[in-house]
């Protein structure tokens, strides 16, 4: 059967009207009266898109105290993330004690968490009060590129973190030997590399679906892969279905090399003698230990669940943990529980105030 002249004009010629007309058309109707104007109506959609769609995301709230008290925690949050993070880099470059990998991966684990924040919080913020700000297709982009692509790398780094330790307490004696600041550096790009490769593939791939209408609500406070996915107007099974493999690669398989790790680490420090010593090695390895269960439960929870047992809300409510207090507790937990680091720091301060004294 040939194609219909209006419905032939209709999709070679689109406008937003064609296109809500055209999508009331069953799929069988579709395919019998027109075998290939489905995909070209999708390849119009898609072509035509990044003119026409844009994003705002769901307020928290509507009510203005609750805004005002929202918008001063995020706030007072975000500057305290930025705070932490940046002294313990400031204390690790500063100070010659803490040239060690371990301190190496901390340093680069917080700068990951001040980029991490940077790329939803300001955002997050602006849109806290007053009416829906838009952002456009390329602006939501580039925000799900960068926010998965750190988020990767942190999960990478945690798992890296987990081998230094398994290292300097497995093997204690070769472990300047093993880790040397060119392998640190070779698995930190290496890390990198790996997300940067995911992120790129899985967001070009969302991006390439077709988004119906001119503006779309995202029920979220960032461009994540799962509310951004249920606004597509086309089959997302096999995006899906790439979304699991990406996050396996991101979280499951970390998450086992992270377990296998702290098998090895837990039977080396039940072998260690002195109490002392295994207080202190326990102690470095449980701070470690909660920020990976923070990190990989939540994004689990959001990532690795199946779709229908999974509630918008509950996504958004997950990811402000993930967001705001992993981030947070990253220096919290290293420097309250790390001798190391509580010396460093108090020294570095107290050399500082002498300075500025003279």
């Amino acid at each position: 059967m040939s194609c219909p002249q209006e419905l032939l004009q209709m999709t070679v010629y689109p406008i937003h009207e064609d296109f809500q007309a055209i999508k009331q058309l069953s799929q069988e109707e579709l395919s019998a009266s027109c075998p290939f104007a489905q995909d070209l109506l999708v390849g119009k959609l898609v072509f035509n898109q990044s003119d026409r769609t844009e994003f705002v995301f769901r307020v928290f709230t509507t009510a203005t105290e609750f805004q005002v008290l929202l918008f001063l925690l995020f706030l007072l949050l975000y500057l305290m993330i930025l705070c932490g993070n940046t002294a313990i880099i400031w204390v690790v470059c500063t100070r010659s004690t803490l040239r060690t990998p371990m301190y190496f991966f901390l340093s680069n684990l917080s700068f990951l968490e001040i980029c991490y924040t940077t790329v939803v919080v300001p955002l997050m913020l602006s849109n806290i009060f007053g009416a829906q700000r838009t952002i456009s297709l390329a602006g939501c982009g580039a925000q799900m590129f960068f926010f998965v692509t750190l988020g990767s790398t942190d999960c990478f780094l945690l798992a890296i973190m987990a081998y230094d330790r398994y290292v300097a307490i497995c093997h204690p004696l070769h472990y300047t030997f093993l880790m040397t600041r060119k392998l640190c550096a070779q698995m930190l790009v290496g890390a990198l590399g790996l997300a940067l490769f995911l992120s790129l593939q899985l967001t070009a791939l969302i991006f390439t679906l077709p988004f119906c209408g001119h503006r779309q609500e995202i029920n979220h406070f960032l461009c994540d892969v799962p509310p951004v996915l249920r606004l597509a107007c086309a089959d997302i099974h096999v995006h899906q279905a790439v979304l699991y493999v990406v996050s396996i690669l991101v979280l499951t398989i970390p998450f086992l090399l992270i377990c296998v790790s702290y098998v090895f680490i837990t039977c080396a420090i039940l072998r260690i003698r002195s109490v002392e010593g295994r207080r202190r090695a326990f102690s470095t390895c449980s701070s470690h230990l909660t920020v990976v269960l923070l990190q990989y439960g939540c994004c689990s929870l959001v990532y690795l669940r199946p779709r229908s047992s999974t509630s918008e809300d509950e996504d958004r409510q997950i990811a402000l943990v993930y967001t705001f207090v992993t981030p947070l507790l990253n220096p919290l937990i290293y420097t309250l529980r790390n001798k190391d680091v509580k010396d460093a720091l108090r020294n570095a301060i107290i050399h500082k105030a002498a300075s500025d004294a003279n």
